[in-house]
């Protein structure tokens, strides 16, 4: 079978070039004579793989040297109360609620001190991100918390929200190195890798280094410590080895196409083919305002669920697959990260049109 147009929100679709380098190395790496997935991560070879990654992805975003980053397991999941078990000293953050996985930190950070929401669009079903130009920021929060791309609900932040001086803590998954930031306007900046980088099963965590301290909520197990893993080099413990090495072959990849410049001026060109196609369309509309629409997720309906049904098996067939939408909000949700190719939007635009005339 070909290879089919994958629009899943994560895990995702892959550079296939890399896809290809990996496979080509699978049953030997670089002349050792195994898999990568066969190594011992206290290996000259692996420290070789996890260092050259380290050293890309710093070029690719311009990390500081006071900047830890840190390759670590439990996903952006684990996130939600490692950042309140290392930042809450005074046991004070407030959170910007602008969708589920805000929402969820949000929740967690309730275990280990006062989280305050500070801002929230769950008024209309996260449509929109909130004016975070002149937030009630709390005198005493240790920390300010967004999710800067929204999967589910296909909204990003334009501008970052002022802090008045507070950390800045952001959740990145689903927007993570599509397009440049500059880190040192956060404390700490975190994104699974499955959604844009790499395969699931790791958390990139990029931690400003006087946020690394032993002065942790009391019983934070030694595992959920920035220090530990900053101290050993993200090898405290066997790391996700493959994961790894092809997010290091990804990074090459973005290097090899321009950085992370030229990587937004592509998702932006393919954004706007599926957008200028909603804002046309006599059938489908997207849900987003138009200025917070997300370049990596795009959720759009008919508004008839049956048709809505109709369109994901149809595409399906057609070799578009995963545009069903998140169980919360339901209609389609096209995730087009990096990886996606132009043509796979302007085989989707195209397919969207047919069912269109077909469907009137």
């Amino acid at each position: 079978m070909s290879r089919v147009y994958n629009f899943s929100a994560g895990p995702a679709v892959l550079p296939e070039s890399v896809l290809k380098e990996v496979a080509a190395e699978m049953l030997d790496y670089n002349g050792t004579g195994m898999s990568v997935m066969e190594m011992s991560h206290r290996s000259s070879a692996f420290q070789g793989i996890i260092d050259e990654a380290e050293k890309d992805l710093r070029d690719l975003l311009s990390i500081p040297d006071n900047y830890k980053v840190l390759f670590l397991q439990g996903g952006a999941h684990l996130q939600f109360a490692m950042v309140p078990l290392n930042l809450m000293k005074n046991r004070v953050a407030d959170y910007i609620v602008t969708g589920q996985w805000a929402k969820k930190a949000y929740q967690e950070a309730q275990k280990f001190g006062k989280a305050n929401k500070i801002a929230s669009s769950e008024d209309r079903t996260f449509t929109y991100i909130p004016d975070c130009s002149d937030l009630p920021i709390s005198p005493d929060a240790d920390y300010v918390y967004i999710c800067e791309n929204n999967t589910i609900y296909g909204t990003k932040y334009k501008e970052l929200p002022n802090t008045k001086g507070k950390i800045l803590v952001s959740d990145v998954s689903s927007c993570f190195l599509s397009e440049p930031m500059d880190v040192t306007k956060y404390g700490i900046v975190y994104g699974g890798v499955q959604k844009n980088i790499g395969p699931a099963g790791m958390v990139i965590a990029i931690v400003r280094e006087d946020l690394i301290t032993e002065d942790v909520l009391p019983g934070t197990p030694t595992m959920l410590q920035y220090k530990t893993h900053a101290d050993a080099g993200s090898l405290y413990n066997t790391p996700n080895c493959f994961c790894i090495y092809v997010c290091g072959k990804v990074f090459k990849w973005l290097k090899s196409l321009g950085g992370l410049e030229a990587m937004k001026a592509m998702n932006e060109e393919k954004a706007a083919i599926l957008y200028n196609f909603l804002d046309s369309s006599n059938l489908f509309k997207g849900t987003v305002e138009k200025k917070d629409r997300s370049l990596m997720n795009v959720p759009f309906v008919t508004g008839n669920t049956d048709l809505d049904a109709k369109f994901v098996k149809e595409a399906a067939a057609a070799g578009l697959v995963n545009l069903k939408g998140h169980r919360t909000v339901g209609g389609m949700r096209a995730s087009i990260y990096n990886a996606m190719p132009k043509a796979g939007v302007e085989a989707l635009v195209a397919f969207m049109k047919k069912f269109e005339e077909e469907n009137a």
